[in-house]
């Protein structure tokens, strides 16, 4: 299991992956906003989508667990 942790602080944008996707290492998971810029969260290893633990629009911190892959 694969912890997927958010970089910084800002909104949920977009998410491009949903449960049960198959993700490879790199390939972006969301997308975030923070200070007017689109920051993409890639998958940290290859596998598949088990949570996805934030909705579109949420408010997310910098270290705040948002996704599993496993």
């Amino acid at each position: 299991m694969t912890r997927v942790e958010s970089e910084v602080s800002g909104m949920v944008w977009k998410i491009e992956k949903a449960v049960g996707d198959s993700v490879e290492l790199d390939e972006t998971i969301m997308i975030l906003e923070s200070m007017k810029m689109e920051i993409h969260v890639a998958a940290p290893a290859s596998g598949r989508v088990t949570e996805i633990l934030v909705e579109l629009d949420q408010p997310v911190q910098e270290g705040q667990h948002i996704c599993t892959i496993e």
